[in-house]
């Protein structure tokens, strides 16, 4: 003689609960509970719970960390010192394995290291604690090209970005090549400093991290620069000039004049001469 489970059929209850499942998606066992008593269901929770779990109905509810949405659109290149800095984060370790954290800046004309501050922690407020220190000694510059790391999408940073009229430019996630120029800086820290010495503590890192910056601003040769250095390139910096005052261009017919000329018309050429300023105009 073998035992006869005296449970009432499910199968019912179990259809309809997959079925209000289906078309409400985001809804949890409580909220289907509720939906099945307004139909009339004699049903309890617990009930409804354990056919939700046995059905493989159970929501996921960690939900993906939200980024700052931005325009996937190139910014324009910097044309001048301190119009736009790149800021990045390096990792290293002490001589004892403890890791710390090394944040580093440069200018993407000039080439300049304003600042490198090392910390076992860095957050978004530590960043602003730095930036806060190049605005009173350096200035500040209009644009951050920063990548998409917590401590550059927190509310301190954006905060701080708004009180100084600086915008950020977020790089896409996961194409470190739209800030090439921090990218190609860290290499530089990483194999000519971080990588040949070993730090017994973190003043000591931040002494010796300190020094090479100093070094790389005042004595490396950047072959960027003609193999100048880059606090000389920044101190003989000069904004281009303006093209010279006369001169010819001939086009085809479809040629439209700049302002400040005259126009001949040679059978199916233009030529526009444009007259120095103050002499006579025919």
């Amino acid at each position: 003689m073998r035992y006869r489970s005296q449970a009432r059929d499910q199968s019912a209850l179990r259809q309809r609960i997959k079925e209000l499942a289906e078309t409400r998606v985001r809804y949890g066992y409580r909220r289907l509970h509720i939906l099945l008593r307004r139909e009339g269901w004699r049903v309890n929770a617990k009930r409804v719970y354990r056919l939700y779990r046995e059905e493989g109905l159970s929501l996921c509810l960690k939900r993906p960390k939200k980024r700052v949405s931005v325009p996937r659109v190139a910014p324009p290149p910097a044309t001048q010192p301190n119009e736009r800095w790149s800021i990045d984060f390096l990792r290293d370790s002490l001589a004892d394995g403890r890791p710390f954290r090394v944040f580093t800046v440069v200018d993407n004309v000039s080439k300049v290291s304003p600042a490198i501050a090392a910390a076992f922690s860095i957050t978004g407020t530590y960043v602003v604690a730095v930036l806060d220190r190049l605005k009173a000694t350096v200035g500040l510059p209009q644009r951050l090209a920063v990548d998409n790391g917590p401590e550059f999408i927190s509310k301190a940073l954006d905060a701080w970005a708004y009180r100084n009229g600086v915008t950020l430019e977020f790089s896409r996630p996961g194409k470190p090549t739209d800030n090439a120029f921090v990218e190609s800086f860290n290499g530089h820290v990483r194999q000519e400093c971080l990588d040949q010495h070993w730090f017994a503590s973190l003043e000591e890192a931040r002494q010796i991290i300190e020094a090479w910056r100093i070094e790389y601003n005042t004595e490396r040769p950047h072959q960027a620069l003609k193999y100048g250095t880059p606090a000389a390139f920044a101190a003989t910096w000069e904004p281009p000039k303006e093209a010279a005052d006369e001169h010819i261009r001939w086009t085809k017919s479809g040629f439209r004049s700049r302002g400040g000329g005259l126009t001949y018309r040679v059978d199916k050429f233009q030529v526009q001469v444009k007259l120095r300023e103050g002499s006579q105009k025919a």
